[in-house]
């Protein structure tokens, strides 16, 4: 929301005023300006009585299409209330963000919201999917919804909304997997949402949402007269070939990058260009190769190859289509088709606590046909949110070709898989024997991120690892065992610097990692053995480097510590200048020191 205005409506709102000015970059306007403003600002914030609020709107109230948000705040900042466009216009969402600044209380009066139902007038702005049915029909489909009528959903495309569908759909609704199963004995609603033109049955109400995840590929003649109308051309000939407007972005060779038709596309209708040399298009296998083509340009193709490109080589779902003077393919990106194939989602732990997984982590978990954990080091509790019928195995006891051999059975089943690492998988992960059987196999992978164990160490030691002016640096690193280190990556040749130090896997070696740091590091330096950090039996041990293997002996630790060496270790001095009240940054002034 970019536009917000505030109208103040007594004196008992004034600090009110200021929290919210600061806070939202929101401007005062007088409750006279409320009219000429209407139609400038995103939304109205009130302070003070409902009944002036609603006096002052009424006159001005459209539709929830194009009404601003309006919010209502009692002039003590008890409750904040989204009086007009609480979907469409944002004033729910922003409601809850006022209360939260305040400590207020929210007061959301739409029946999804209360249902913890999908707001389904919200889709087109929050996921960007246009409206592909009659709009006139969007209110009759959420009343349907709303009362729970049985709803069927059919998803032909995948992003991030689609996504949010599946991970939180209501009981009412049902999942199909084809247009032919909207059966109007069975559902009152069809909720689709798809490129390609879809209809419901008679009898069912229909809200088609279109996801933009088309890439347009495009070849011009040169500087045609009737480069305004190409835009509507092109969305024509591909409505025939039954696909919907759905690109995000427009590709072509960088020939054309002083044409009128690609500044209208940006400046008219703020569409991404991109623009690919003719040896880039060269490269690109296409269907449709034109020798015309390759004596103009340099390459034999412009549309496909340039869609295929724009699409991270995705899939060309309409080929070189001829205008009279354009030409024209569309592909979509592989992650953005709805394919029965496996996938691999190698996820990060976390130290131990299930939960410190990530919330995408943990929606990987709950979504998995196979977990595939770690179980010497990933405490089981992490899987229990699988679901159903999922197949949950420790790797503890498997060698490498035996994992991959067990993910590459489900992988093509066309099963989801998560391969569970403890901390973050690409940290001492060993995950890299694993990628490369997957790419060799053509195996479609993706890493999520953890909070790795140093992490952890530095909340539970309630230390800041880096201290201003004496140390910048952390260093992550192991000692050497039966796994030789590099050379130049010895212990003493990384003390040299002093800087904080996690040392993993080590606490086996933990004598000589005590004499390749005391090379360099004073004897009185701190140190700590943090084992099972965040476990339900963690145990941290605090010394100094002297000391620190019989630290590690004395309490028999062993695998899962990890070893901080470091004068940041309960460090409480040096300050750092973000928020001195005299340093000015991007996001505050400073105070002048005169």
């Amino acid at each position: 929301m970019q536009k917000i205005a505030i109208i103040q409506i007594n004196e008992a709102g004034s600090e009110i005023v200021s929290t919210l000015k600061r806070q939202f970059s929101a401007k005062m306007i007088q409750r006279t300006d409320v009219c000429k403003e209407w139609k400038k600002q995103d939304a109205f914030i009130f302070i003070g009585a409902m009944g002036i609020c609603v006096r002052t709107i009424a006159p001005y109230i459209k539709d929830k299409h194009s009404d601003p948000a309006v919010v209502c705040i009692d002039s003590l900042g008890k409750n904040v209330i989204s009086v007009l466009s609480g979907h469409v216009g944002g004033a729910n969402e922003l409601t809850r963000n006022i209360a939260a600044v305040l400590g207020a209380r929210e007061v959301i009066t739409t029946q999804s919201d209360n249902a913890g139902l999908w707001a389904l007038d919200t889709f087109e702005q929050r996921f960007d999917w246009p409206v592909a049915s009659d709009i006139e029909d969007m209110n009759e489909c959420i009343f349907a919804f709303v009362n729970r009528k049985p709803t069927a959903l059919l998803l032909e495309a995948r992003d991030e909304g689609t996504e949010y569908l599946e991970a939180t759909k209501p009981d009412h609704v049902t999942i199909i997997n084809d247009i032919s199963e909207a059966d109007p004995q069975k559902y009152k609603l069809l909720i689709i949402v798809s490129p390609y033109n879809r209809s419901a049955p008679y009898g069912m109400l229909e809200l088609h949402f279109v996801p933009m995840v088309g890439t347009i590929g495009f070849g011009l003649a040169h500087h045609p007269d009737d480069y305004y109308a190409i835009y509507d051309q092109i969305d024509e000939a591909f409505a025939k070939r039954g696909i919907l407007p759905c690109a995000h972005k427009y590709c072509t060779i960088d020939v054309k990058e002083d044409e009128e038709f690609c500044a209208m596309l940006e400046d008219e209708y703020d569409e991404e260009v991109v623009f690919f040399t003719a040896e880039e298009l060269a490269a690109v296998d296409v269907p449709n190769p034109s020798e015309k083509v390759q004596k103009h340009v340099g390459t034999p193709s412009v549309c496909e190859a340039a869609a295929i490109l724009g699409s991270n080589n995705g899939k060309l779902i309409i080929p070189k289509v001829k205008g009279k003077n354009w030409t024209a393919a569309l592909a979509i990106d592989e992650k953005h088709l709805r394919k029965k194939q496996g996938h691999i989602e190698i996820v990060g732990a976390g130290p131990g606590d299930p939960d410190l997984v990530s919330v995408r982590g943990r929606k990987m978990l709950e979504r998995a046909d196979l977990i595939l954990y770690a179980g010497s080091l990933v405490p089981k509790a992490l899987t229990e949110c699988h679901k159903p019928g999922a197949v949950v195995r420790s790797s503890a006891d498997m060698n490498l070709e035996e994992q991959c051999a067990l993910m590459k059975e489900h992988y093509d089943k066309g099963h989801f898989i998560v391969r569970l690492h403890t901390g973050d998988p690409c940290i001492f992960g060993a995950i890299q024997e694993q990628m490369a059987f997957f790419d060799q196999n053509g195996m479609e992978y993706h890493i999520t991120p953890g909070i790795s164990s140093f992490l952890a160490a530095a909340a539970e030691l309630r230390s800041q690892f880096t201290i201003p002016e004496r140390t910048q640096t952390i260093i992550l690193t192991r000692g050497e065992g039966r796994t030789p280190m590099p050379e130049k990556e010895q212990l003493h040749l990384l003390a040299k610097s002093q800087s904080t130090m996690c040392i993993f896997l080590s606490a086996a070696i933990v004598d000589d990692v005590q004499h390749e740091l005391l090379r360099e590091y004073p004897e009185n330096t701190p140190v700590a053995a943090c084992y099972h950090l965040t476990w339900p039996d963690q145990k941290i041990y605090r010394g100094v480097l002297k000391d620190l293997a019989k630290i590690v002996h004395d309490n028999k630790l062993t695998l899962t510590t990890m070893l901080v060496v470091g004068e940041a270790i309960d460090n409480r001095q040096g300050l750092s200048e973000l928020y001195n009240k005299h340093f000015t940054h991007l996001f505050r002034q400073g105070d002048d020191e005169s």
